[in-house]
């Protein structure tokens, strides 16, 4: 019976992960104004080996129009990434619109930092930068028209490799929410531990303060009958 069971079982949790990818939504547009050099960072979690795409387009303010104008392309941007060990995952210059990318090698948050290294911007734009950032994580950084014809896939295949893709994603995201759980497991017991000397340390030190003053107090009154 047990093994009859699990099968029906195995079904739903694809059905399951399935409904769930047609859900899923990777993809995250705003914006952000910046200074002359100002650095400006954001913190991404990211579950192992999955692939970022961040697209960004910068815009220089008109002082006489009062409006965000395109930038100018000798504009410099410099993007850097480090992993949740502090290590850096991408540090390269780009121009005033392009797109960067990277591979999680680490889960946990990574920082996504962007700042302008041109002095230009304060002659021309009064050192103010509106900088318009797209992050696309996991199977949404996927180029599907490029792999459909790339590949020659039919519709039909194609929605088969999105779903598939998208299926392995959420798997990926499921492992990372069992690491951050074992994570707090650990950081948990660990400070529950200390909590616990801590208290055994308090004590301890109460007993030898009671038995000096005990001792204090016996001699004290030792003297005094003396007298």
């Amino acid at each position: 019976m047990a093994g009859v069971g699990a099968r029906p079982l195995r079904a739903m949790g694809r059905q399951a992960l399935l409904l769930l990818a047609l859900c899923a939504t990777g993809a995250q547009g705003l914006y952000f104004h910046i200074g002359e050099t100002e650095k400006r960072c954001f913190i991404e979690e990211i579950p192992d080996e999955t692939m970022v795409i961040g697209n960004y387009r910068t815009q220089m303010w008109d002082k006489q129009k009062e409006v965000f104008l395109p930038s100018t392309p000798g504009l410099g941007m410099h993007v850097e990434v480090k992993d949740p060990d502090g290590k850096v995952v991408l540090s390269r210059q780009y121009g005033s619109e392009g797109r960067f990318t990277f591979t999680s090698h680490t889960p946990g948050d990574h920082q996504i930092c962007l700042h302008s290294n041109s002095t230009r911007m304060a002659l021309f734009a009064g050192g103010k930068l509106r900088v318009h950032l797209d992050i696309q994580v996991g199977e949404h950084a996927n180029n599907y028209p490029e792999i459909a014809a790339k590949d020659k896939l039919t519709e039909l295949q194609l929605r088969a490799r999105q779903l598939l893709d998208q299926v392995e994603q959420i798997q990926k995201e499921q492992d990372y929410q069992r690491y951050r759980e074992e994570r707090f497991r650990l950081t948990s017991e660990s400070t529950n531990q200390r909590v616990l000397w801590w208290s055994i340390a308090q004590t301890v030190i109460l007993i030898l303060t009671g038995i000096w003053q005990m001792r204090h107090l016996k001699s004290f009154f030792e003297a005094k009958k003396l007298v």
